[in-house]
């Protein structure tokens, strides 16, 4: 199914294209066809019920921490439970949240609205206006899905602002929003057609028409900012409200990676000449560039990738390009994120895949520790307040170690100020890491958590490989319980395509690339068994999304190296992602299957056109959601009903609800958890 909901690209070759449509009689029916024997095969033992409610245990407890964010004088959070279970939208004050039973003023009741209104909303987030807070725009999709509704909500009157009344609201759809002044935002939404003949949407989804609304007028007499094109992925307009430094922004993202970033001034609109595959941001009088390929800056100067300079912005823009480094990666150390308090700059870097974290003095960028950290943790910046304080809101964590919040400044230190409990027994479990060799000679680090008592048996390895995103080490509870408490081996693969090494780790993994991936996760999966960890047999792998590409290429590529395999929402055929939902705004990280020369790769992998009748398979549970508007959920169920055609057996499920994440509340959460698990004990136990 196409993004406007129609089958597009229809080849013959495919018997199964009908399962591409959503929502259809017939491709719902062989859903519930599918789920139904799984459900009665995995679900009745007397261990499911404990992985179920041990999960629900986990998420709904009244002692996990209510992570929060500072909006003027008060603490924000969303928080959801046993008792409400699509969750409350309230507020503290930091006086009240460093108590141990913090009182909250409850904003919106969520439970309410979607009974009131007989809606499954689930909340995606909540855009307040600064500085006075009394607006927000609130986001709501239905069952979980990215596409949201968006209204306006009055924080002092504690009601909605409907249309009829001003109130700035939109349809269903994945709309851009982001306020100007309290009469003023940017929207970029489905206008509908444009003048040019085109949509208003780009072929991935998203909107590349941003216009400027002012309250009371209908939106489509909103004056149009800037129109990109139909290739692009997306376009953004903003305004920073920075005291003293008010501008407007607009970011053109031609792809995944690369975006053209422009000052708004009236009418005029201006290209900041940066490298399109740079990460770029403007704060204060400072521009902020962080490097992801190699920057020659002039006839004497290249920077490599994974740099981070700064540079005079007014002065950048009148043609200075003097420099200031705050950061330079190495072999081991590489930088992942940024972010500013009133009198510095927070540097969060990875070396060798463990945390450090450092301070930069806006003053003059002298570098400095922050005191109080814990030791051996990954830590986190969760909110800062750089227009008013150096206050820092920060987590801990570790595989044994349960989140911490901490909270300070960065001039005077932080210190803990809500731990969650320890959910799980870990006082005999490590957390070690050990390096496998790729194909290609790379050392591919990965982390091994087990109890001290257990030398070897089932063991579960963990893989992303795509987009950037880095595996860091972190407390999980429900794996904790489900599997390492229960004597499993759990194993996070830091494998390319990540950022654990800085932009390089991942763009070597791009396009052409690509099979480093497979490659690495498969090296990790032979070291497991090398050191005598596990066996083919009882060594199962698991990925979601990019992750779940990854195991379908471990089961077409890699079956021998596997006893069962745990696939969920993924991407399978690559002959036809870039048609199906916002699957064109990935091209720029696969390739383009319609490029003859670029198929010529992605066909080496793809795993629904590798499925063979002849081969021996892993045990397999595939899981997707039919409310995922992101990844289509026609990739598993045309690799379900190819691998049944061939006759091999797999055990599916698609929740009816849930979007990419796969789940709309902490139950549908928990069974989803308690399905992967028991198929996991289930297989590997024998």
């Amino acid at each position: 199914m196409s993004r406007c909901g129609r089958l597009v690209g229809v080849s013959d070759s495919d018997p199964y294209l009908w399962l591409e449509d959503v929502t259809g009689d017939k491709a719902l029916a062989w859903v519930r066809e599918h789920n139904q024997p799984t459900i009665d095969t995995l679900t009745t033992s007397t261990r499911f019920s404990d992985l179920q409610s041990g999960a629900l245990e986990v998420l709904d407890t009244d002692d996990r921490i209510a992570y929060v964010r500072r909006r003027g004088e008060y603490l924000y959070n969303y928080w959801r439970d046993a008792a409400n279970p699509r969750g409350l939208w309230r507020r503290t004050t930091l006086e009240q949240y460093r108590t141990d039973a913090p009182e909250w003023d409850v904003l919106i009741n969520l439970d309410t609205v979607a009974a009131d209104e007989d809606e499954n909303w689930v909340w995606k987030g909540a855009l307040v206006l600064r500085p006075d807070h009394r607006r927000a725009l609130i986001l709501l999709s239905r069952g979980g899905a990215d596409a949201s509704i968006v209204r306006e909500f009055d924080m002092v009157a504690r009601t909605w602002v409907s249309a009829d009344d001003g109130g700035f609201t939109l349809p269903e759809n994945k709309s851009d929003i982001g306020w100007i002044d309290e009469d003023t935002v940017y929207v970029g939404t489905d206008f509908g057609d444009q003048p040019d003949g085109g949509s208003a949407l780009t072929n991935s989804g998203y909107p590349r028409v941003v216009k400027r609304w002012t309250r009371g007028t209908p939106l489509e007499q909103a004056a149009v900012v800037y129109t990109g094109a139909v290739e692009d992925v997306a376009v953004q307009a903003m305004y920073d409200d920075t005291i003293g430094f008010e501008r407007h922004f607009l970011i053109r993202s031609t792809d995944f990676f690369n975006q053209e970033f422009y000052e708004l001034d009236g009418d005029a609109i201006t290209l900041i000449d940066v490298p399109s595959d740079a990460h770029t941001s403007v704060h204060r009088n400072w521009l902020l560039v962080f490097t992801r390929s190699p920057w020659r800056l002039d006839e004497q100067t290249t920077y490599p990738t994974g740099t981070l300079l700064v540079f005079d912005y007014d002065g950048y823009k009148n043609g200075s390009r003097d420099a200031t480094l705050l950061f330079s990666p190495d072999a081991h150390t590489s930088l992942q994120n940024f972010s500013f308090t009133s009198a510095h700059l927070v540097l969060v870097t990875l070396r060798d895949v463990q945390t450090e974290l450092r301070l930069l003095s806006v003053d003059d960028w002298s570098v400095s520790e922050l005191a109080g950290l814990p030791g051996l943790a990954t830590i986190g910046v969760l909110d800062t307040d750089p227009d008013h304080s150096d206050e820092l809101f920060l987590s801990a964590s570790s595989f044994t170690t349960p989140p911490s919040l901490l909270h300070g400044s960065s001039t005077d230190g932080v210190a803990p100020i809500k731990q969650s409990p320890a959910l799980f027994d870990t006082a005999n479990v490590t957390a070690s890491q050990y390096f496998a060799t790729s194909d290609d000679g790379t050392q591919v680090p990965y982390f091994v958590v087990k109890r001290d008592d257990v030398d070897a048996g089932p063991t579960l390895l963990y893989g992303y490989g795509g987009f950037e995103n880095s595996m860091t080490p972190a407390y999980g509870a429900i794996s904790g319980r489900s599997w390492i408490e229960r004597g499993g081996i759990y194993v996070i693969a830091n494998i390319r395509g990540g950022g654990e090494y800085g932009p390089t780790w991942h763009t070597q993994a791009q396009l052409a690339g690509r099979h480093l991936v497979y490659e690495d996760f498969s090296s990790v999966a032979k070291n497991l068994v090398e050191r005598g960890l596990t066996t083919p047999e009882q060594l199962a792998a698991q990925g979601g999304s990019n992750g779940g590409l990854l195991m379908g290429v471990m089961l077409t590529s890699y079956p021998e190296l596997f006893g069962a395999l745990v696939c969920q929402v993924p991407l399978l055929d690559m002959k036809r992602y870039h048609l199906l939902l916002a699957g064109a705004s990935w091209v720029a990280e696969y390739g383009d299957p319609d490029d003859p020369e670029q198929w010529e790769f992605i066909s080496k992998y793809s795993p629904y056109q590798l499925l063979r009748e002849d081969a021996t398979y892993p045990e397999l549970l595939m899981t997707t959601s039919t409310r995922d508007d992101r990844v289509h959920p026609g990739h598993a169920r045309k690799f379900v009903a190819r691998l049944e055609e061939y006759g091999h057996t797999v055990s599916y499920y698609e929740n009816i609800e849930g979007g990419h994440g796969g789940a709309a509340d902490n139950k549908q959460a928990a069974f989803k958890s308690a399905l992967v698990y028991e198929f996991l004990w289930e297989k590997l136990s024998r």
